[in-house]
């Protein structure tokens, strides 16, 4: 899934970055088979500094990612970064049943376990949902968290946007100070008890005449997104945008959001999303609401900050 931004990032600077492919094929039996180029007839792997490009995006594929990094790590290699956008179980942080697995955790383990090269392993991901998630990893791994806004603000800029609301407060914290430094309004939105029903309001703030995007870090079904939707265009809104990092869109309820289908909840002027999720993003329409905003120089930008070394 990530191989088509691995080639870009080789394009953008060749002498950099080298790309080596990897082929992800199965035995009849339906176990992996599965061969990384580089290595015959001389390894080239070794003594580099290897990126490698992670999407957990269901079960299968993340078990045979594991057996690749493990292959890497024992390489005889100088670093090794993992760059994972999207974290899947990030919001299975905490259970409130006895047995329930907490995933994030499970997860963190498994990579703070890869083998170790003698200094730590950087995984790379954006607007984890959870940010306490970052304290579960230890051992050979270490998180390093980034955000996805600074593209999303290149990409506003200038187009009159002079609002951003948040679904719930926890939100507002996390993401509204970058906002701030950017001279935008703040509006919080929040659930509040109607009977026997939970409605979104707006808690804070005036949309009234304003252009306003609402910011999140994910989508599932997006029932969250749109009612904040509605509750800021019944405040007065002129017009609703919104953007997450990471379009997750089950079942492909994407088309739900989309004009040209006549979505139930085709509110929105854009939907940006970033392509976090490549899988989801490649099969977005080029021509409705959605934007997918590129998080590749983001990633080269936070890459930097580990050095620049040729990888």
């Amino acid at each position: 899934a990530m191989f088509p931004i691995a080639l870009r990032l080789q394009t953008i600077d060749p002498a950099r970055f080298r790309v080596f492919p990897i082929s992800w094929e199965k035995f009849p039996d339906g176990t992996d088979n599965i061969t990384i180029s580089g290595y015959s007839p001389t390894n080239e792997i070794a003594g580099e500094h290897v990126l490698f490009f992670g999407s957990f995006h269901n079960n299968d594929v993340t078990l045979s990612q594991f057996s690749v990094m493990i292959v890497l790590l024992q390489s005889l290699i100088e670093s090794f970064t993992l760059v994972l956008p999207f974290y899947p179980v990030g919001t299975m942080e905490r259970v409130d049943v006895e047995g329930k697995v907490a995933t994030a955790s499970t997860y963190s383990i498994l990579l703070s376990n890869l083998p170790s090269i003698g200094k730590p392993n950087r995984i790379m991901m954006y607007d984890l949902h959870t940010l306490q998630n970052r304290f579960y990893f230890h051992g050979t791994s270490i998180a390093s968290l980034h955000s996805a806004v600074p593209s999303l603000l290149s990409r506003i800029a200038g187009l009159g946007i002079e609002a951003v609301a948040f679904p719930d407060e926890g939100s507002s914290k996390r993401f509204g100070k970058l906002f701030d430094r950017a001279n935008f309004s703040r509006i919080v939105c929040g659930k509040v008890r109607d009977g026997s029903k939970r409605i979104v309001t707006v808690q804070d703030g005036d949309p009234n005449g304003k252009e306003v995007i609402i910011v999140d870090d994910l989508v599932q079904t997006g029932g969250t997104l749109y009612e904040c939707a509605l509750a800021l265009k019944a405040k007065g809104a002129v017009r609703v945008s919104a953007f997450v990092t990471h379009a997750v869109f089950p079942n492909n309820c994407w088309k739900d959001f989309c004009v040209n289908l006549n979505g139930p909840k085709a509110i929105f002027h854009k939907f940006y999303v970033t392509n976090s999720i490549p899988t989801v993003t490649y099969n977005l329409p080029e021509d409705d609401v959605f934007e997918v905003v590129d998080l590749l120089p983001q990633i080269i930008s936070d890459l930097d900050m580990g050095g620049s070394e040729r990888r």
